[in-house]
């Protein structure tokens, strides 16, 4: 199983069981991020193990070809001293080191692509962590802007649910309705030589508005 695969798995594990309990979406995403820390290290060590091993095996195979390389200079002097059973041993021994270094050179490849892989998913894992990281501070933003939004909305409902506001519209008219009777019962109070004085005053602001015009445009 790949890196990110185990990720996914564990994330989604950790992440359901937060839901179920119907935690703090800040939760959530914190845990997800911590899922994802403690699976880089562990990615970490699996890389350096198999950096380690890796470089065993290359040890392994560079002493059997070295080895193999040598019985071949013996085999080479066993002739030269006319000892050609020496040379066949040693030719012998040269190819069972020849076989297990190309056996090991087998192994280092596969040992090299499984490296290649580690350290590919661990790269994407840190990239994927560092974008992560990146917006949990916006997720926070907009939790806490939806939350605002909320209080709001809550608050509203409360002044509509008291009728606060048209118990206000309505006392405004009531005053307003008081006013009106009130100024109409004042003007039937009037008698008849106050509206008669109001109506001369009204008159005499007329006239002397009327002269003020004819003096200004020179009319007699």
């Amino acid at each position: 199983m790949g890196i990110l695969e185990r990720l996914s798995r564990l994330i989604r594990a950790n992440i359901n069981d937060l839901i179920r309990r119907a935690e703090d979406p800040e939760k959530i995403i914190e845990q997800a991020l911590e899922d994802m820390r403690a699976t880089l290290r562990e990615a970490r060590m699996e890389v350096a193990e198999a950096m380690a091993e890796l470089k065993k095996l290359e040890r392994e195979q560079q002493s059997y070809a070295e080895q193999a390389a040598a019985w071949e200079r013996k085999a080479a002097e066993a002739l030269k001293a006319e000892r050609e059973d020496l040379a066949r041993e040693a030719l012998k021994r040269k190819q069972q080191a020849q076989a297990l270094a190309e056996g090991f050179a087998q192994q280092v490849a596969q040992q090299q692509d499984l490296v290649r892989q580690l350290t590919t998913q661990l790269r994407a894992l840190e990239s994927k962590i560092q974008e992560s990281e990146a917006k949990k501070a916006l997720l926070i933003a907009r939790k806490k802007g939806v939350e605002a939004a909320e209080a709001v909305r809550r608050f509203e409902s409360k002044i509509d649910a008291h009728g606060a506001v048209e118990a206000f519209e309505d006392m405004e008219r009531r005053i307003q309705a008081m006013e009106d009777k009130h100024a109409a019962l004042s003007e039937m109070d009037k008698s008849e030589i106050e509206k008669e004085l109001e109506r001369l005053g009204s008159n005499r602001e007329v006239e002397e508005d009327l002269a003020r015009l004819k003096r200004e445009l020179g009319i007699a």
